[in-house]
């Protein structure tokens, strides 16, 4: 069986791999130089297999007018004269309740979990290196209303059997001694013991190597145009380099499937939320972070990525803008030396920003589609990395008529009529 994979990030690298273990002849296309380079390319650095939640909460609606008036906000929500994104942003609001927020939860866990597993059998499998480190995530919080909000994400996380340790001051210096430096800026943690860490470029970057040992190509520097159908079925894909064709494709194009997808009829309400990252040299290994801390206040990561440190954070509602202004990065650059002030050289730090395939409801859409032939794996908002296994797994079972380990129920584009 031929399939064309349509992009060559970590979920199209993913899926190609799994499909070609599988005994598919697998193509991959892409408009980049080479794998991993737009969304993957310089991401928090974090497998959050405990932080796997919807953005789309009770509360964040409030919260969210709190943030407007913060300096170093989160969020900014540029108006612009898109009814796209005003929808997009209306269907968000719509799922911030206490049903929506727990039957959106228990998709995105099911798949994280199942993503875990995946990957630990994948690098039992293949060697592969990404700076990798299993020490966890500590959540980070600067006050005691931060904390005692925690409790009902400790709950979700008893439910679904996602390891944790609730840490006081003390206990948060224990597991990353770096903050022992800025011991007054908060006042306890919640630490995530089932998340991993490491550089999703170059996971992706190695798994695309043992993805073309098993034969996969990877078409570089090809523009995607149109899929091509006839009489309701998918005959082609068309590049500036002409029509390429198969038995099957998979869609994993991020924030740009939905354009590609509406020429065959396909609406998913998928918007790009803009994010920005900068990564620094490590200067001082023992006051730098070990592993993921998460700034619970200014929602910012900070991953030690080797001799390096990746910090990652704020969401920008601003459609398909990939600029980088020469302040853009001031948030994360706030939050790294605030709480790391000794353990890296910001002065050095490179900047870069991406665009996050976000659904309303925060969960990724994979699986069939109206066509027989066609196969999505997209919408997986801030957790690519975390989700790539796992759903290319699933997807990869889907495009060879197997059935899938996970359940699929409320994963596919069927929950939005499509």
């Amino acid at each position: 069986m031929r399939v064309i994979v349509l992009g060559a990030g970590v979920i199209g690298v993913t899926t190609a791999y799994y499909l070609a273990r599988q005994g598919a002849d697998v193509v991959v296309i892409d408009r980049q130089r080479g794998p991993g380079m737009e969304t993957s390319f310089a991401n928090a650095g974090e497998l959050s297999y405990g932080m796997s939640s919807p953005w789309a909460a009770p509360g964040i609606p409030m919260k969210a007018l709190k943030w407007l008036f913060m300096r170093h906000r989160p969020l900014f929500i540029w108006p612009l004269i898109s009814p796209t994104m005003w929808k997009w942003c209306l269907q968000l609001l719509m799922n911030c309740n206490e049903t929506s927020y727990a039957l959106n939860k228990s998709r995105m866990v099911r798949v994280s979990n199942y993503s875990r597993d995946a990957l630990t059998e994948l690098m039992e499998e293949v060697t592969i290196d990404f700076d990798q480190r299993d020490q966890g995530t500590l959540q980070l919080f600067r006050t005691e209303k931060q904390v005692k909000a925690a409790k009902a994400d400790q709950a979700v996380l008893d439910q679904f059997n996602s390891p944790y340790e609730v840490l006081d001051r003390d206990g948060c210096i224990a597991a990353e001694p770096g903050l022992r430096h800025v011991a007054d800026k908060f006042v306890g943690g919640l630490r995530l013991m089932a998340d991993r860490t490491g550089d999703c470029r170059a996971f992706t970057q190695a798994l695309s190597e043992k993805a073309a040992e098993l034969g996969v190509e990877f078409h570089y520097n090809v523009v995607i145009n149109r899929f091509v159908s006839e009489q309701g079925k998918i005959i082609g894909v068309e590049t500036e380099q002409g029509l390429e064709t198969a038995d099957r494709y998979v869609c994993a194009l991020g924030p740009y499937a939905p354009i590609l997808l509406k020429t065959v009829g396909i609406r998913l309400p998928i918007y790009p939320i803009k994010g920005y990252s900068i990564t620094l040299p490590v200067t001082d290994s023992d006051a730098a972070p070990q592993s993921t801390i998460m700034d619970e206040t200014h929602k910012v990561a900070i991953t030690r990525l080797g001799d390096r440190i990746r910090v990652a954070g704020q969401a920008e509602i601003i459609g398909y803008n990939k600029r980088l202004g020469g302040h853009a990065t001031d948030s994360v650059r706030h939050v790294v030396s605030d709480l790391f002030p000794k353990g890296g050289d910001v002065s050095k730090a490179e900047g870069w920003t991406g665009l996050r395939p976000m659904t309303p409801d925060g969960t990724p859409v994979i699986g069939p589609t109206r066509y027989d032939s066609l196969f999505l794996n997209t919408g997986h908002g801030t957790l690519g990395w975390t989700m790539s296994c796992g759903s290319a797994r699933a997807v990869a079972d889907l495009v060879m008529d197997k059935k899938p380990e996970i359940d699929m129920n409320g994963l596919t584009a069927a929950r939005f009529g499509q």
